[in-house]
């Protein structure tokens, strides 16, 4: 794909997060709605599309720990806020070419985590567990060698601990099983695919009512 040549021609060896989406999205992976906005102007078109509340996040080829540089803002709900928070986002960046992702904020409980590592003796593994907070806290995962068809991608799913977080509970709906055991072929075949691609990080993977979005995502290329 295009955003990888493009990638490897600059040096990185990190994809933006919009970059690494549209990766995920070209494989009919559920991604946040989002628009990337260089310039005031640019935002205010975003935000009369997104319409709120929104999330606004740094993006530059050269950040991938959003949070540390305190250049991410959650649950903006006015067109002020927005204007006040791109500014300063983009006052906070180190970048050559700073950006602003504006994303529409999606809400749910559960969050789960996809991801990629490519293994020098074993190749392509796919990783599936709990998100967020809970990916290190817990340790709660299960991995796959890649490629796999969909009756391996549900048995992972019941293979976590905490398989019962994709039932129906405390008035939360079931999660598509179908839907995510499609994130789980396609991540593995991604990899196939594209074998400069060494790590993908879906964290967190937001489930919002049945169906798992990826709000963030991190591609490492080689």
């Amino acid at each position: 794909m295009g955003v990888i040549e493009q990638a490897r021609k600059e040096g990185r060896k990190t994809l933006t997060e919009y970059e690494a989406k549209m990766i995920l999205s070209h494989r009919g992976i559920p991604v946040v709605r989002e628009r990337l906005a260089y310039d005031r102007d640019q935002c205010r078109v975003a935000i009369q599309e997104m319409g709120f509340p929104l999330v606004m996040k740094g993006c530059a080829p050269e950040i991938s720990h959003k949070s540390e540089l305190g250049v991410v803002m959650l649950n903006i709900q006015s067109e002020g806020e927005a204007e006040a928070a791109f500014e300063k986002i983009m006052k906070s960046m180190p970048a050559k070419t700073p950006a602003v992702l504006i994303q529409e904020m999606v809400n749910g409980k559960r969050e789960l985590v996809v991801g990629l590592t490519r293994d020098a003796q074993f190749g392509p593994a796919v990783m599936f567990g709990l998100g967020g907070i809970f990916t290190e806290i817990l340790s709660d995962v299960v991995f796959r060698l890649a490629p796999f068809g969909k009756r391996e991608a549900l048995d992972m799913l019941g293979e976590i601990k905490g398989r019962k977080i994709l039932d129906a509970v405390r008035g939360m709906e079931a999660v598509d099983r179908d839907v995510l055991a499609h994130i789980l072929v396609s991540v593995g075949e991604i990899a196939m695919e594209y074998p400069d691609i060494r790590e993908i990080d879906i964290n967190p993977l937001v489930v919002s009512g049945r169906i798992p979005i990826a709000v963030d995502a991190l591609i490492v290329v080689s």
